[in-house]
């Protein structure tokens, strides 16, 4: 931190902690996991479509942990996009008609796979990411259990139901669902396992094949579970990788695809939903949050202090669901105060490949100008740090420490605008209304939490926060790792839910069928119009009377 970005001394303790000096000391920076090999990496290049390899554009991201270059990969221009969905398209006339059991039991052998080679893809996501392991092997949780879930789930989700016909006993009707054909799925650099590859999950159970957009910092993860996913049993072109930026490669992808499923930005969502909608193709986005959480007068303070600590430096704080504003009852608000900044000075900042640390690094040298600058166009204007509150270079180039802030204003860009970053923002209010009004306040609506004794008090509050997800007495782990439920936000926070029955049925299109059983539904041949609309009238009077429908 240069001297101009120095804040004001901070109430807390903003040393460098002696646990995080011990984790990643100065010329110790954790560098490529030393299995991965030029070999493995040219084997996970392979599962990228593109041309010719030796001749065409490539692209290599930076290491988090060290700046270092991690590993060249193949650019797939808009030509390999169209190749890759009419493969794609030929491919899943065939996985359509595959039974739900043996899709299912790819998916279980990708699930078994995962877990017993997960190490591995530890590395890779640690590697490319720079978070903490702890923060990857969630990944790696969340993704076993939507494999195993769809693979159980699925065809109940997606059976078809029958319903009543216009005319009851006389017309037989069911609604089916049938894939929507080629999914596209664009996924983000801060959890390229669970976002990359757990919405493929279902959109392959739900009869699709897949093109996947690798992002560009993180494409070996994507490309590894691609690689298990083949050795899992499934047909190499039901599931595709592309690489390259979004501007050319992604744009290429929302163009030819079926359905679009995007994770990323609130700006970029609007771009590749109204791309999507002039081609008449749906998309589900989940985009970005400035999620607020409340701390009631009753409290058990401890033990939201430890809580508000996860959902916010979980990640890094790179997590469209984490927490960045905090509105604590105004009786408790010091007391509460200092509990969070006890607990977050006891974070273990590291880089090391094992679980020593509870937070790693930012991922990018934009994301971290993009924290420092929140925090200090927030100190200029008056705000105070509490603990934190600038780069951690002894632990790395991109290493930030976990900051809090009080007496932040709506002038400041911090209020409003997601930081993406380990910076927490405190705000005391004066009752639960208060709370609620400010928690409600942007544009945003993703996730929230509500910290309370009384669980009854607490579930009135998340009726009224206007949020996907309201996680009472948890930050954000208890919705999103509830994969029987959707998960999504409102407003701009995105359209369309993950998980849960519609996070498989948004793959699919409905489809009714119905069958006359008797005569057609009309007036029969060489009879009066108006005989057969008296008796229909009759027959509607009728229904309404028995209380049909």
């Amino acid at each position: 931190m240069t001297a101009e970005m120095t804040p004001p001394a901070p109430t807390g303790n903003a040393g460098q902690p002696e646990a995080a000096q011990e984790l990643s000391p100065r010329g110790a920076f954790a560098g490529r996991p030393s299995w991965v090999t030029e070999e493995r990496l040219s084997q996970w290049s392979g599962w990228v479509v593109a041309g010719d390899a030796a001749e065409g554009a490539h692209q290599m991201a930076a290491a988090p942990f060290t700046l270092e270059p991690t590993a060249v990969v193949p650019c797939s221009q808009r030509g390999d996009v169209e190749s890759a969905v009419q493969r794609a398209r030929s491919a899943q006339r065939s996985w359509a008609t595959t039974s739900y059991a043996d899709r299912a039991r790819v998916l279980l052998a990708f699930h078994d796979a995962l877990l017993a080679e997960q190490d591995e893809v530890l590395d890779l996501i640690q590697w490319e990411t720079g978070k903490a392991r702890f923060h990857a092997w969630q990944e790696v949780g969340q993704v076993v259990t939507i494999a195993r879930h769809y693979a159980r789930r699925a065809q109940h989700y997606l059976k078809p139901a029958k319903v009543r016909g216009m005319v009851p006993g006389a017309t037989a009707v069911k609604e089916v669902r049938v894939p929507k054909g080629v999914v596209g799925i664009i996924s983000p650099w801060n959890y390229p396992l669970y976002l990359g590859a757990g919405d493929v999950l279902p959109a392959l159970m739900a009869g699709n094949a897949v093109v996947s957009k690798a992002d560009s910092q993180t494409p070996f993860t994507l490309l590894w579970a691609r690689a298990l996913m083949a050795r899992a049993g499934l047909p190499d072109d039901v599931w595709q990788v592309v690489t390259g930026s979004g501007g050319e490669t992604g744009t290429a992808l929302v163009d030819t695809v079926d359905f679009v499923a995007f994770t990323g930005s609130t700006a970029t969502g609007r771009e590749v939903a109204s791309r999507a909608a002039r081609r008449l193709v749906a998309a589900s986005l989940e985009l970005g949050g400035k999620n607020p959480l409340i701390v009631r007068r009753d409290a058990d303070l401890e033990a939201a202090a430890r809580g508000t600590v996860t959902a916010a430096f979980a990640n890094t704080g790179q997590m469209c669901i984490h927490v960045e504003r905090v509105y604590v009852h105004q009786d408790v608000y010091e007391a509460f105060r200092d509990e969070l900044v006890r607990a977050t000075e006891d974070l273990r900042l590291g880089s090391a490949y094992d679980y020593g640390a509870d937070v790693g690094s930012l991922t990018s040298t934009a994301q971290l100008e993009a924290v420092r600058e929140h925090v200090q166009d927030a100190v200029d204007r008056g705000a105070r740090v509490l603990t934190g509150g600038g780069p951690r270079p002894d632990l790395g180039p991109l290493f930030f420490a976990p900051t809090l802030l009080e007496g932040v204003t709506p002038q400041m860009r911090v209020h409003a605008e997601e930081t993406f970053g380990p910076v927490l923002s405190l705000y005391p209010v004066v009752d639960d209304d208060e709370a609620v009004a400010l928690a409600n306040e942007g544009t945003y609506g993703l996730s929230s939490s509500v910290w309370s004794k009384d669980v009854a008090a607490a579930e009135s509050i998340a009726h009224r926060l206007r949020a996907g997800a309201v996680n009472i007495n948890d930050g954000a782990a208890a919705a999103a790792g509830s994969i029987e439920a959707g998960m999504g936000g409102m407003g701009e926070s995105g359209l369309g839910r993950r998980h849960g029955a519609e996070g498989i049925r948004k793959y699919t299109d409905a489809q009714t069928i119905a069958r006359q059983r008797w005569l057609p539904l009309g007036p029969p041949k060489g009879k009066p119009v108006e005989g057969f609309v008296h008796m229909t009238n009759a027959q509607l009077g009728l229904m309404r009377r028995l209380r049909l429908r």
